[in-house]
Protein backbone atom coordinates (compact mmCIF):
# COMPACT_ATOMS: atom_id res chain seq x y z
CA UNK A 1 0.00 0.00 0.00
CA UNK A 2 1.39 3.69 -0.92
CA UNK A 3 2.13 5.35 2.08
CA UNK A 4 -0.37 8.72 0.57
CA UNK A 5 -3.47 6.12 0.60
CA UNK A 6 -2.55 4.60 4.22
CA UNK A 7 -2.27 8.76 5.36
CA UNK A 8 -5.94 8.72 3.56
CA UNK A 9 -7.10 5.71 5.35
CA UNK A 10 -5.99 7.19 8.45
CA UNK A 11 -3.30 5.24 9.37
CA UNK A 12 -5.70 2.23 8.60
CA UNK A 13 -8.44 3.45 11.37
CA UNK A 14 -10.81 3.90 7.64
CA UNK A 15 -10.56 -0.05 7.56
CA UNK A 16 -11.80 -0.79 10.42
CA UNK A 17 -15.65 -2.47 9.53
CA UNK A 18 -17.81 -0.53 11.44
CA UNK A 19 -17.98 3.23 11.97
CA UNK A 20 -14.92 4.36 10.08
CA UNK A 21 -15.47 7.69 9.90
CA UNK A 22 -15.78 8.34 13.74
CA UNK A 23 -12.87 6.68 14.20
CA UNK A 24 -10.99 8.75 11.42
CA UNK A 25 -12.26 11.75 13.31
CA UNK A 26 -10.93 10.67 16.75
CA UNK A 27 -7.52 10.44 15.19
CA UNK A 28 -8.11 14.73 14.53
CA UNK A 29 -7.77 14.80 18.18
CA UNK A 30 -4.50 13.70 18.35
CA UNK A 31 -3.45 16.05 15.52
CA UNK A 32 -5.56 19.05 17.36
CA UNK A 33 -4.20 18.43 20.58
CA UNK A 34 -0.28 18.83 19.11
CA UNK A 35 -0.52 21.71 16.90
CA UNK A 36 -2.82 23.60 19.35
CA UNK A 37 -0.35 23.38 22.19
CA UNK A 38 2.01 25.20 19.97
CA UNK A 39 0.11 26.96 17.70
CA UNK A 40 -1.74 30.36 18.29
CA UNK A 41 -4.59 29.76 16.39
CA UNK A 42 -4.63 32.04 13.64
CA UNK A 43 -1.43 29.96 13.14
CA UNK A 44 -3.07 27.11 13.39
CA UNK A 45 -6.21 27.96 10.93
CA UNK A 46 -3.94 29.29 8.49
CA UNK A 47 -1.51 25.72 8.44
CA UNK A 48 -5.01 24.29 8.01
CA UNK A 49 -5.85 26.64 5.19
CA UNK A 50 -2.52 26.18 3.35
CA UNK A 51 -2.91 22.39 3.60
CA UNK A 52 -6.46 22.37 2.24
CA UNK A 53 -4.81 21.53 -1.79
CA UNK A 54 -2.51 18.40 0.11
CA UNK A 55 -5.31 17.37 1.94
CA UNK A 56 -7.67 17.20 -1.11
CA UNK A 57 -4.84 15.26 -3.12
CA UNK A 58 -4.28 12.68 -0.60
CA UNK A 59 -8.10 12.12 -0.50
CA UNK A 60 -8.21 11.93 -4.00
CA UNK A 61 -5.40 9.29 -3.91
CA UNK A 62 -6.97 7.63 -1.51
CA UNK A 63 -10.49 7.15 -3.33
CA UNK A 64 -8.78 6.05 -6.86
CA UNK A 65 -7.01 3.91 -4.90
CA UNK A 66 -10.46 2.13 -3.90
CA UNK A 67 -12.37 3.25 -7.50
CA UNK A 68 -14.72 4.75 -5.52
CA UNK A 69 -16.23 8.92 -5.62
CA UNK A 70 -16.06 8.83 -1.78
CA UNK A 71 -14.89 5.41 0.18
CA UNK A 72 -15.62 4.46 3.51
CA UNK A 73 -12.07 3.44 4.52
CA UNK A 74 -10.86 7.05 2.99
CA UNK A 75 -11.12 8.83 6.71
CA UNK A 76 -8.47 11.95 6.18
CA UNK A 77 -11.56 14.35 5.69
CA UNK A 78 -12.78 13.63 8.69
CA UNK A 79 -9.26 14.23 10.19
CA UNK A 80 -9.34 17.33 8.29
CA UNK A 81 -13.52 18.85 8.69
CA UNK A 82 -12.68 17.89 13.15
CA UNK A 83 -9.56 20.34 13.17
CA UNK A 84 -11.67 22.92 11.48
CA UNK A 85 -14.12 22.47 14.04
CA UNK A 86 -11.67 23.04 17.10
CA UNK A 87 -9.95 25.77 15.25
CA UNK A 88 -9.70 28.48 18.29
CA UNK A 89 -11.67 25.93 20.59
CA UNK A 90 -10.86 26.80 24.27
CA UNK A 91 -8.81 24.53 26.21
CA UNK A 92 -10.17 21.55 27.76
CA UNK A 93 -12.10 18.37 27.06
CA UNK A 94 -15.34 19.65 27.17
CA UNK A 95 -14.88 21.39 23.81
CA UNK A 96 -13.28 18.73 22.05
CA UNK A 97 -16.61 16.32 22.95
CA UNK A 98 -18.81 19.22 21.69
CA UNK A 99 -16.68 19.08 18.60
CA UNK A 100 -16.70 15.75 18.18
CA UNK A 101 -20.64 14.79 18.86
CA UNK A 102 -21.20 18.06 16.83
CA UNK A 103 -18.76 17.16 13.66
CA UNK A 104 -20.32 13.98 13.30
CA UNK A 105 -23.73 14.64 13.41
CA UNK A 106 -23.33 17.17 10.89
CA UNK A 107 -21.16 15.02 8.54
CA UNK A 108 -23.70 12.02 9.10
CA UNK A 109 -26.80 14.58 8.65
CA UNK A 110 -25.64 16.35 5.79
CA UNK A 111 -27.63 19.66 6.38
CA UNK A 112 -27.12 22.08 3.20
CA UNK A 113 -24.27 22.72 1.46
CA UNK A 114 -22.91 19.64 2.82
CA UNK A 115 -25.21 17.15 1.50
CA UNK A 116 -24.91 19.59 -2.04
CA UNK A 117 -21.25 19.63 -2.00
CA UNK A 118 -20.91 15.59 -1.61
CA UNK A 119 -23.34 14.83 -4.04
CA UNK A 120 -21.62 17.70 -6.89
CA UNK A 121 -17.81 18.10 -6.18
CA UNK A 122 -15.69 15.40 -7.61
CA UNK A 123 -12.08 14.03 -6.90
CA UNK A 124 -10.55 14.59 -3.97
CA UNK A 125 -11.96 18.05 -3.08
CA UNK A 126 -15.38 16.36 -3.55
CA UNK A 127 -14.23 13.64 -0.99
CA UNK A 128 -12.41 16.92 1.65
CA UNK A 129 -15.39 20.06 1.22
CA UNK A 130 -18.21 18.14 2.54
CA UNK A 131 -16.67 17.72 5.77
CA UNK A 132 -14.31 21.26 5.83
CA UNK A 133 -17.87 23.15 5.69
CA UNK A 134 -19.49 20.21 8.64
CA UNK A 135 -16.26 21.25 10.49
CA UNK A 136 -17.44 24.90 9.65
CA UNK A 137 -20.58 24.04 11.25
CA UNK A 138 -19.71 22.46 14.09
CA UNK A 139 -16.94 25.10 14.85
CA UNK A 140 -19.61 27.51 15.22
CA UNK A 141 -21.72 25.25 17.75
CA UNK A 142 -18.14 25.15 20.02
CA UNK A 143 -17.55 28.68 19.53
CA UNK A 144 -21.29 29.88 20.86
CA UNK A 145 -21.77 27.34 23.13
CA UNK A 146 -18.43 27.95 25.26
CA UNK A 147 -18.41 32.00 24.11
CA UNK A 148 -21.81 31.57 25.95
CA UNK A 149 -22.18 29.78 29.36
CA UNK A 150 -24.64 30.45 31.20
CA UNK A 151 -23.80 27.67 33.89
CA UNK A 152 -20.25 29.61 34.05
Amino acid sequence: MKPVVWLAEGLGLGRIPFAPGTFGTLLGLPLYYALAAVLPWPVYLAVIVVTLPLSAWICGVGATARGEHDPSSVVWDEVVGMLVALTAAPAGWAPMVVAFMAFRAFDILKPFPVGWLDARMGGGWGVLMDDVVAGVYALAVVQILFAWRPWA
